[in-house]
Order: structure tokens, then C-alpha cells, then sequence
């Protein structure tokens, strides 16, 4: 499977200097195209980096051809979830083998548990490996690459700035939702809510990322600390597939296991008091993701709606009417 190919101007364009759009459109098709040939041998940071990329893709496109006519970008946002989706078959369980590699550095930590639940997941892993080449042959990256490179001709002949305002609601939006997760999961160790809040900081985080690179600098430090809370929820989820592992091997007749139970519980009570500090440490970061949130909507989100050709700002429901934190700070 070839890499799609580069996003730049179409053959009937004329020469001119790429629009902010277009830039931020290649720089996304740049990544993806970097990466996915490693991904594809099978390389599991290649595999992580292109499923990235396919997810910055996802974001880029809907919001930076708002009112671009001509963009046909439904196709192309297709062939981007589809393989968003096949890179995602193998990507946990390579994270699991890390975890467990990580987990035979340390003292205390069973090691035919250990061996009994690499077992396990290396026979998912190659199940899973063999679908996933198998979605990535049905998905054309040549087409794909055709498809971006017609958007991107599309965003260079275009004089349509809506882009930032779409852009400036989807983060009004998305910092809203991120706040109700954030309220929802409240202090209680609930994995399910934490997986929200985390699903919920990701895609806040990629569309902040987009003000970012589009010069807004306002978005940069919210970023910053979307991806130290994405890193914390990420590896307590990560840890909570593991546990998932341990209880399956756990389950296994005796005889299809060379571990005894008190080895595979005493890596469960590793897993699970990792899982608590890693808890502990969220927790004491909510109220600063809380005020994030609110930086986002008040601070962001206007910004992008006040371009280079000073267009009025888009009039919004800024705030949550659950934070007082203005009301607080006087």
C-alpha cells in the first residue's frame, strides 16, 4: 500500500502563496504520509503516529472548508475514518506489550504471570495485525491523496475566511462538553467517566491545535495542558485493558496457564495501585482543566473570529453557566 500523495497545488491553478488553510491541511497530509508506510510493516510508533494523523485529518478538513465551495470533502473524510479505524486494531494491544515490558523491569512482579499474559496478548495482537493490513489493503491511500490534494486546490483558490468561525464554535462547543465529562467523572475512581473525559480533552485538544497552528497563541497553553491530562487518563486507561488481560487469563483453566492466582493478583494489585496515583494526579488537576476550559471560551474562541481583516467577532454563548469563576476570582 502506497502513502497517499502530497497535498499542494492542483495542475490548473495558477501560482500564488498558499492560504493559511491549505498549509494547515498539508502539514496534516505530511504527517500522515511520514508515517503510514511504517505502519503499514507493522512498526507500532509508526502505527500510533499515522492514526494520529488520521485524526487531525478528520478535524482539519470539515472545519477548514467551511464555505469553500467546490471542496467535495465528503469522500475524503470517508476514506480518513476508515483508516483512523484499521490503524486502531493493533494500536492497544502494542501499548499493552510495553506496559508489560515495563512491568518485568521491576522488582516484585511475578514473572510467569507476566509471561502468562503475553501470551494472551500476542496471540490477540497477530489476530488483530492480519485484520488490520487486510483494512488497510481496502483502503486506496492513492485516492485518499488525490482527494486531499483537490480539497487543498480548493482552500487555494478560495477567499473564504468562515473557516475561523467554524472553528471558534467547535471549540466553544467541545470546551463545554470537556467541562460536563470533567463534572460528570466528579472524584470517584469510575473508569467509564474517566474514559470520557479523556475521549473529550482529545478532541478539544485537536481543535485547539488547529487555532494554534492558524496563530492564535492563546490556544497554545491550553494544549499544552490537554496533552498532559490525555497522557495521564491515556496510560490509566491503558493500564485498565491490561487489568481487563490479567482477568481473562485469571479465568483460563489452570492447565492453559503457568501462573497461580497469587501471581496473577499480585499483578493486578501493581496495575491497580498504579491505576490509583494516576487518579490521585487527575484529580489534583481538575481545578486547573476547569479554568482551561473556560480560557478556551472566553479567550480562544473569540481570537479566531477576529481575523487579519478584522471581521466582527462571532456573537456566542461564551460561558458555562456553571462556572463562576469570574464571580470567584472577584
Amino acid at each position: 500500500m502506497k502513502p497517499p500523495g502530497r497535498v499542494g497545488r492542483h495542475p490548473t491553478t495558477t501560482r500564488r502563496k498558499p492560504r493559511v488553510t491549505t498549509s494547515l491541511l498539508a502539514r496534516r497530509a505530511r504527517a500522515l504520509q511520514r508515517y503510514l508506510p511504517a505502519a503499514v510493516r507493522g512498526d507500532h510508533h509508526g502505527v500510533h503516529q499515522a492514526r494520529v494523523a488520521t485524526r487531525r485529518l478528520r478535524e482539519a478538513v470539515p472545519v477548514l472548508t467551511a464555505g469553500v465551495k467546490g471542496a467535495k470533502t465528503g469522500k475524503a473524510r470517508n476514506k480518513i475514518r476508515r483508516l483512523t479505524k484499521a490503524l486502531g486494531t493493533v494500536r492497544e494491544l502494542d501499548v499493552t506489550l510495553h506496559i508489560l515490558d515495563e512491568l518485568a523491569s521491576r522488582p516484585g512482579v511475578p514473572r510467569n504471570a507476566l509471561e502468562d499474559v503475553r501470551a494472551h496478548v500476542v496471540l490477540e495482537r497477530d489476530q488483530r495485525r492480519t485484520l488490520m493490513l487486510k483494512r488497510l489493503e481496502d483502503v486506496n491511500a492513492q485516492k485518499l491523496g488525490r482527494r486531499l490534494r483537490a480539497v487543498g486546490a480548493a482552500l487555494t483558490a478560495s477567499d473564504a475566511e468562515v473557516w475561523r468561525e467554524a472553528l471558534a464554535t467547535r471549540i466553544v462547543k467541545r470546551s463545554n462538553r470537556f467541562s460536563e465529562a470533567v463534572h460528570a467523572a466528579g472524584h470517584i475512581y469510575e473508569p467509564e467517566r474517566l474514559h470520557n473525559v479523556r475521549i473529550a480533552a482529545k478532541q478539544l485538544r485537536y481543535a485547539l491545535e488547529l487555532a494554534a497552528d492558524g496563530g492564535v497563541a492563546a490556544a497554545q497553553v491550553p494544549v499544552r495542558q490537554l496533552k498532559r491530562t490525555q497522557d495521564a487518563l491515556g496510560r490509566l486507561h491503558d493500564l485498565q485493558v491490561l487489568q481487563q488481560y490479567v482477568a481473562e487469563v485469571h479465568a483460563a483453566p489452570p492447565e492453559r496457564r503457568g501462573a497461580a492466582d497469587g501471581g496473577l493478583d499480585a499483578l493486578n494489585r501493581a496495575l491497580e495501585e498504579e491505576c490509583r496515583h494516576l487518579h490521585a494526579k487527575y484529580l489534583a488537576a481538575q481545578p486547573t482543566l476547569l479554568e482551561m476550559s473556560e480560557v478556551c471560551r472566553i479567550s480562544v474562541a473569540p481570537q479566531l473570529t477576529t481575523s487579519a481583516r478584522s471581521q466582527k467577532p462571532l456573537k456566542m454563548a461564551l460561558r458555562d453557566p456553571r462556572h463562576k469563576l469570574s464571580a470567584r476570582r472577584a
